[in-house]
């Protein structure tokens, strides 16, 4: 028989130029080992070997240490895939296929067979469908690399992926770039010319790294905190270049993986760039901006079709009552169906839908600062902002007159228009309460009237919603340019009408009546002592059970439907309590606040009467829009209890049925598909087996890492890869971070970091630091002395409950739990939003 490592393995590619290569064709080489062929005589190529598909097994031990010989048995290789379809021009198959970094000699042919069965893997399989490639995988070609053991490593665009920017994106992070693939480490992103300037550079803090351990006997992931940039503008030019030299020579855009050691720069791989933009397909901006508050995680099928149903009813209704065109409401219809999006289970805003429904509406342009500011995202790019509908000069200044008329009569009807609404919530409340037993027929009723009543004539929150941005935001950019930085926190402060503050402050009077035994059995207790104990003191359980049937929906993730709420138990209310009880009693002051920021507005403004009353005008119906505003979001709270209630008890009925395994079960069904089971209109009665396969993929979401908080998609979102659309990052390294300013007032502090409140007891005078907050976190707002979020707006939740608090409160503030570590001292300027870490 042929010796096939002497007549079918290629030799090593950085000793023998292509005239020497036995074939470097992709049936020999696959794509990834072809591309690499090709290159190896011009580029920094590692030197490579190849085992071709046509190796028997019964052969691959022989070949494998010919491939070895001719790397000059180096201590470590990289046994890594190359389909003869992998890196192609349509398909990557990237990530799909298993690869092996720091493979001791001795143990590459055993990691040569694994990489050959991954290629039967169901992920390949499924990627193949997808991509409608029929049959099976063939056998791959399997490479054999001298390992470049990188100090810097990443990947590299010659061109904008997503624009299709005649521009280079170089992405960077220390260590091996597997934690850049696999997406457990963020590093650097720079865009660089092509005279090798660098045009923007975005940095976040590097939590994680991969590196090789000798200890672990291969590649680990080792904590990596330092600061600063990881590439400078120097090597990211070379990197660069190093894409765009690729690129021509291989005739089109190219994606490079790239490593840095001991001053080199090695090409690692290199493929086609197959989703460059410009191609076909929508190019859709998705961002999770202040929409995390309310749908943090992984979110199920039947609370995000019972979201985006609410979306497009309320914004369609919004329109109607700005007097927008009827026609040209129509002909947005698919538009306000995409108000929202799940993206691998997690919700996001689709930018490009909301700056298409923006664009309906007078003074676009500074409209669309407002709604960026309101809800916490960042303005988009220009060339993803939607021109205006227009039908001609004259239609469109009737047009206009309209809508301004008709925002005028909303305002002036706005109070009435609240009080009809908050009576409409009432009665539609009162006619949905149904018995515990009701029939699936009864529940699908009750459900359809809170629907039809409510989730199309939500009129008073959105045109409230409307007013707040405009003024909150005039009224801000007053107090910023008249005032100072910051003014506007203290000038909101201590209301006193905002519903939000009230579960605080009804905490602090249930602590009141609580002595430190009960305090410790309320808060460390096992659950059923810490209820008889509540029980057992009537002046407490009475308030409890107010506190419940008031507050007994506002919840942690209250609007995700699945959430267990304080009405099913209220034990995360009774931690609450009893921590609350063993801290010291705040000196928080919000009147206090208010009236020195007040003081300081007058000073400001004396001697410019115009100012004063401009401001004066603008303040109050700030003020008022931003209470109204919270206030209405509790109706909403309210009214998303009841539907959570109605589910519920439907998931009952059909798990009696046997139509479900389990109650709960009913989170897995689309809220059309749940009512069909009682109407007759569903597709599928084999709501098990479509609860089956849908908790199967929910479940590897809530495993998997997350995606980008903001990213682009072109064309169908199912299948286009999410291009991160990173911001720069102020402050980002260092001892000092800004964020936006919430509540004035300096505070230092130990800070500690919380991603789960349930069961968190505070030391006195702890700064709060957390990701994201929801309404559920207020239990813990009043035992703290200031607070911190990664995350969030002036008129998000947190920052309102703070403002009437009076605690001192910065959002914002980039890559704060990441930056920060639980017994840091930091001070925090409540006014600038300024965080410096004073001692770690």
């Amino acid at each position: 028989m042929m010796d096939p490592t002497t007549e079918t393995v290629a030799p090593a590619a950085s000793s023998i130029g292509p005239e020497g290569y036995a074939d470097a064709s992709r049936d020999v080489w696959g794509g990834k080992g072809a591309a690499l062929a090709r290159l190896a005589n011009e580029f920094p190529v590692p030197p490579l070997a190849v085992i071709p598909p046509a190796v028997a097994d019964d052969d691959l031990d022989a070949a494998v240490e010919h491939a070895l010989a001719m790397l000059a048995h180096p201590s470590f290789v990289a046994v890594r895939s190359s389909a003869r379809d992998e890196d192609g021009a349509d398909d990557s198959f990237a990530g799909t296929l298993d690869s092996f970094l720091f493979i001791p000699p001795a143990d590459v042919a055993r990691r040569v067979r694994e990489v050959r069965a991954s290629s039967q893997a169901e992920r390949v399989q499924a990627y193949r469908s997808a991509r409608g490639l029929d049959g099976a995988m063939p056998t791959p070609a399997v490479l054999i690399q001298t390992l470049v053991d990188a100090d810097i490593a990443g990947v590299a665009f010659s061109a904008d992926p997503v624009s299709g920017a005649d521009v280079a994106v170089v992405s960077a992070v220390r260590g091996l770039g597997s934690a850049l693939v696999d997406g457990r480490a963020e590093g650097d992103t720079v865009r660089v010319a092509r005279d090798g300037s660098v045009r923007q550079r975005n940095s976040a803090t590097q939590v994680v790294a991969d590196r090789y351990s000798a200890d672990a006997g291969g590649v680990t992931e080792v904590e990596e905190s330092t600061g600063g940039p990881v590439l400078s503008d120097e090597d990211a030019a070379r990197v660069a270049a190093l894409a765009v030299r690729v690129a021509e020579t291989e005739g089109s855009p190219q994606d490079i993986e790239w490593a840095i050691a001991d001053g080199e720069l090695w090409l690692l791989q290199a493929r086609p760039i197959t989703t460059l933009g410009g191609a076909s397909g929508t190019l859709r901006l998705w961002d999770n901006a202040n929409i995390v508050e309310s749908y943090a995680g992984v979110t199920t099928p039947l609370t995000f079709s019972f979201a985006r149903r609410a979306y497009t009813a309320v914004y369609r209704t919004f329109c109607q009552i700005l007097r927008v065109p009827g026609h040209r409401i129509e002909a947005e219809s698919e538009t306000f169906e995409q108000m929202i999006g799940l993206i691998r289970g997690r919700v996001y805003y689709n930018l490009r839908s909301w700056y298409r429904v923006l664009a309906l509406l007078p003074g676009y342009r500074l409209n669309a600062g407002l709604m960026e500011g309101m809800m916490g995202a960042r303005e988009i790019a220009p060339e993803l902002r939607p021109e205006p509908p227009t039908s001609g000069r004259i239609a469109d200044a009737l047009a206009l007159v309209r809508m301004v008329v008709g925002l005028i009569v909303a305002y002036v009807r706005l109070p009435g228009m609240r009080r009809r609404f908050l009576a409409r919530v009432e009665g539609t409340l009162t006619s949905t309460r149904v018995e515990a037993d009701a029939s699936l027929d009864a529940l699908a009723e009750a459900y359809t009237r809170i629907d039809a009543r409510l989730l199309k004539h939500w009129d008073a929150p959105l045109v409230n919603d409307f007013f707040a941005m405009i003024w909150f935001g005039l009224a801000n950019r007053a107090a910023e340019a008249w005032i100072g930085p910051g003014a506007i926190g203290g000038l909101l402060a201590g209301d006193g009408e905002v519903v939000s503050a009230e579960p605080a402050r009804r905490i602090d009077q249930m602590a009141g009546l609580v002595d430190e035994p009960l305090a410790e059995v309320l808060m460390t207790g096992a659950p059923d002592a810490a209820r008889d104990a509540v029980a057992g003191h009537p002046p407490l359980a009475e308030t409890v059970a107010a506190y419940v049937d008031r507050f007994g929906d506002r919840c942690l993730e209250e609007l995700k439907l699945e959430s267990p709420t304080l009405a099913d138990d209220p034990l995360p209310l009774l931690r609450a309590i009893g921590a609350r009880a063993r801290t010291p009693e705040s000196t928080a002051d919000p009147g206090r606040q208010r009236a020195e920021a007040e003081a300081q507005a007058a000073d400001a403004l004396r001697g410019h009467p115009i100012r004063r009353l401009a401001f004066g005008l603008l303040l109050r119906q700030a003020r008022g829009r931003v209470r109204d505003r919270e206030n209405l979001r509790f109706e909403r709270t309210r009214v998303f209890g009841r539907a959570r209630r109605l589910v519920v008890a439907m998931g009952e009925r059909l798990a009696e049925a046997r139509r479900l395994d389990e109650p709960r079960d009913v989170f897995y069904l689309e809220i059309d598909e749940l009512l069909g089971l009682a109407r007759g209109t569903a597709s599928t009665h084999d709501a098990s087996g479509l609860v089956a396969t849908r908790r199967a993929e929910f479940e590897r979401y809530r495993t998997e890492a997350a995606p980008p908080d903001r990213f682009t998609t072109r064309g169908p979102v199912a299948t286009a890869p999410l291009v991160p659309d990173v911001a720069p990052i102020e402050s980002a390294s260092g001892d000092v971070r800004d964020g936006l300013g919430c509540c004035a007032g300096v505070v230092e502090g130990s800070v500690r970091v919380v991603r789960d409140p349930r069961g968190v007891e505070l030391a006195p005078g702890t700064i709060l630091v957390a990701e994201r907050t929801d309404p559920g976190w207020v239990l813990l707002f009043p035992a703290c002395a200031g607070l911190v979020v990664e995350r969030g707006s002036l008129l998000s939740h947190s920052a309102i409950v703070a403002r009437e608090l009076g605690i001192p409160a910065a959002v914002s503030v980039p890559g704060a739990t990441s930056w920060l570590a639980d017994g840091d001292r930091v001070r925090l300027d409540g006014a600038t939003g300024r965080v410096e870490r004073i001692d770690g």
